[in-house]
């Protein structure tokens, strides 16, 4: 009886120490990598944005007005006349200001006229004809051009080269990192899409000439980032 009481205990304690060991078998974390990385493409783009408009001063507000509103009508006239669809064409900015005087020192200024500003923003689809469009528009009477940009219409398919080669990047710098440090790349548990951004180059309208305006439309660079959790084993 005493022996068989000796040994119950030490049973007892054999199946605590297994459990134990098990629990923290369990519990041990996963190895694992995680890399980012990015791919990108170039593509030549196929549409640009203008943005274009006019000016125009009078003594009155309806004068100025008035006169903004028959030069934009000119204008816009000319974008549709020139195969822009209607859609393409929107209103981004109309102000109207007042126009002061410079008074000599210690004089408040005071309002010697107005001035009225009308800007759009026009999407060209074709850019065979951009050039022809920017000699139009100064023909017609526009004189504001803040600004025109290129751009892809189908980046977002154009950028999925991008993403094939950030993941291809990610994969060989975890196995490089993995062989390193003696382990293997195993299955993935995590894949995280990053911001995506475009390089653009946008050009501005410099010297409008009686001829279609020489334009250079140059290339795009679309880029994508993942971040991808690989298990090690």
């Amino acid at each position: 009886m005493r022996s068989l009481a000796v040994f119950r205990p030490a049973i007892a304690g054999l199946a605590m120490l297994g459990a134990a060991t098990t629990l923290s078998a369990a519990e041990s974390p996963q190895r694992s990598i995680t890399v980012t990385a990015s791919g990108t493409v170039s593509i030549e783009p196929d549409q640009a944005r203008v943005s274009t408009g006019v000016t125009a001063e009078g003594s009155t507000a309806r004068e100025a007005l008035t006169g903004n509103t028959s030069a934009m009508q000119k204008v816009i006239g000319e974008l549709k006349s020139a195969g822009i669809d209607p859609k393409d064409i929107q209103t981004s900015s109309f102000r109207v200001e007042p126009r002061y005087t410079r008074p000599p020192e210690g004089q408040a200024p005071k309002i010697d006229g107005y001035s009225v500003t009308n800007e759009v923003h026009v999407l060209v689809r074709d850019l065979e004809k951009l050039g022809d469009i920017l000699d139009r528009l100064v023909t017609a009477g526009a004189n504001q051009q803040s600004g025109l940009s290129f751009e892809v219409s189908k980046a977002e398919e154009a950028r999925d080269e991008a993403r094939k080669q950030a993941v291809a990047n990610a994969r060989r710098r975890a196995e490089l990192y993995a062989s390193a440090a003696g382990a293997e790349v195993g299955e993935v548990l995590t894949i995280t899409e990053g911001e995506a951004f475009m390089s653009p180059r946008p050009m501005f309208a410099r010297a409008m000439k009686a001829e279609a305006v020489p334009i250079e439309r140059g290339t795009e660079t679309l880029e994508a980032s993942v971040t991808i959790t690989w298990a090690l084993k």
